[in-house]
Order: C-alpha cells, then structure tokens, then sequence
C-alpha cells in the first residue's frame, strides 16, 4: 500500500548486540521510524542524524541503503556509533537490555540545524524524535518552521521533561505498562494538556490507550504467528499509526474514525515486527 506522506526520522541510530548469538542489528528510535515508514509505502522516509566511523556505523548505512531510506542530510564524523548490548528472554521473547555506550560519539556532537537544514526539514510532513535522539534543543526550530512534530517519551522521563518538550509537540509516545490503567488515563490527559494534539500510551500485553484530548481509544494487541523479539514493537506501533493517520488527515478524513482505524492498522504492523529478529532484519555476525 503507498502512502502520500513524506516523513523525517531526526536522532538516534545505534547497533543493538545481541550478546547471545553475536549478532549486530542497525537499531534506534528515528532510524526504525523511518525503515517502518519505508516499509509500510511511504511516498518518502528520511533519516537524519550523526554517523560514527566504526564498523557498527558502516553496518547501519548500508542497511539503511538497502532499504531504500533517503540519508542526504546525516554527518559521519570520527568515533565510536552509537551501541547497545541486549539479549533475548527465551520464554516471552522480550528484549533485556544490559548497557550501552550512551550514544558514542552522537552523544558528544550533537546536530545543529542551520537555516539549510530547516529548508530540507520543511519538505516533510512529520518529523519524528524521541527521549535519546539529543535532539531536544533543535525542536523549537522545526516548530517555528511549521513541521508537527512527533515524540517519543521514555520510561525515564521526568515531569519537568514532559514540561519542556511536551509543548513542543503534536504526537506524544510513551510506555505506560509499569503502571495501572486509571494512572494511564490520568497521564494522558495531563500530557494532553501541555500541548500536543494526539497522545498514546504503549501497556505491553494489553496493548494501547491513546487521548486526543477529548476522547480515549483503546486498542487491544493483535494475535504474533511467531514471536521472535519484541524490539522495536513500540517504534513499529507509532510508526504505522503516524503514517497511515496523516494520509488520512491529507485527504481531510482524520478525526476519530481515522484514528480507531490508524491504532488497528498499527497494532497488526507491530505483531508482525515481533516475527522478525531485531525488528527488521539485516543482522550481522561480529566478534
């Protein structure tokens, strides 16, 4: 299916280690959002964002080449790409992770958007950035210049952080499975109220509740043929509802229907990514 929706993914690209089987997967927030939008028929799908000089960041590129994700506007500077080291729970197929070099050099340098940067930005429909991007001081520039933005929180972040960047927002992600469903609620509203237009929260097993500031959606998971590894699930999730319920916007149907069919649509993309080893392939052996 294609898409008429043109979308950045700005931030992180790491390695995720597999330590049990040695096994190196291209990884990060932005990156996996702008793969699943390229999988899912985008008209266009991008990554931004600062490349290492290691085999690890020679891993991600070409990976990224071969799926066809348009790289034009991301720096490859000297150093060590960012990595993670993970291993797989054999009985449920969750990810653990077991550390992380903090983004390597990406964390170091970060990306400034200049005014040709912006120019490029503005040809989006959406971008898309998250918790560990280190992109944070950069969304008030893609604001300015009208792109919505969408973001992903983490399990870390602190309500001053929700304070700073929620406002900065359209589409606000998070994880909500390590507290109970009336919290959730509560949390969506009061992250609703900073500002953004549309906000989802991730339970695990029990799927999703999403608030568009006047009405709760409720979406349960969708059945896994096979599960594999449940990385990437929640990137797979936001992904596949972003792209589908902008289309939608595009052709003036969004609202609340377009967002019931967006969140079915997403929650079958993410059980299909949980078939798949490091959510969408292109492993590599290393020593």
């Amino acid at each position: 299916m294609a898409y008429q929706v043109k979308v950045l993914g700005f931030g992180d690209n790491v390695v995720d280690k597999y330590e049990h089987i040695k096994t190196m997967y291209p990884g990060g927030n932005a990156v996996n959002f702008a793969v699943f939008a390229k999988k899912l028929g985008a008209e266009r799908s991008a990554y931004m964002g600062i490349f290492g000089s290691d085999k690890e960041a020679e891993h991600v590129i070409a990976s990224l080449q071969e799926e066809g994700v348009e790289l034009v506007k991301c720096k490859q500077v000297i150093g060590e790409n960012g990595a993670a080291r993970v291993t797989v729970n054999p009985e449920n197929g969750d990810r653990i992770f077991l550390g992380s070099n903090e983004g390597g050099i990406r964390g170091d340098m970060l990306y400034a958007l200049d005014r040709f940067s912006i120019e490029y930005v503005k040809g989006f429909d959406l971008v898309h950035s998250g918790n560990y991007c280190f992109t944070e001081r950069e969304l008030p520039k893609i604001k300015a210049a009208g792109v919505p933005i969408s973001f992903d929180f983490s399990d870390d972040s602190t309500d001053e952080y929700y304070e700073r960047i929620a406002p900065l927002v359209d589409y606000a992600f998070m994880s909500c499975s390590d507290i109970s469903k009336e919290e959730t609620y509560e949390k969506l509203k009061k992250v609703s109220a900073l500002g953004p237009k549309f906000v989802c929260a991730s339970r695990g097993d029990e799927g999703c509740i999403a608030y568009d500031g006047s009405e709760f959606y409720v979406q349960g998971i969708k059945p896994v043929e096979n599960m594999v590894d449940t990385m990437a699930a929640g990137d797979s999730l936001l992904t596949a509802f972003l792209v589908n319920y902008l289309a939608r916007e595009k052709e003036g149907k969004g609202g609340p229907e377009a967002i019931r069919e967006s969140l079915d649509l997403a929650a079958g993309f993410a059980a299909n990514t949980c078939g798949l080893a490091g959510s969408w392939g292109h492993g590599k052996v290393y020593e």
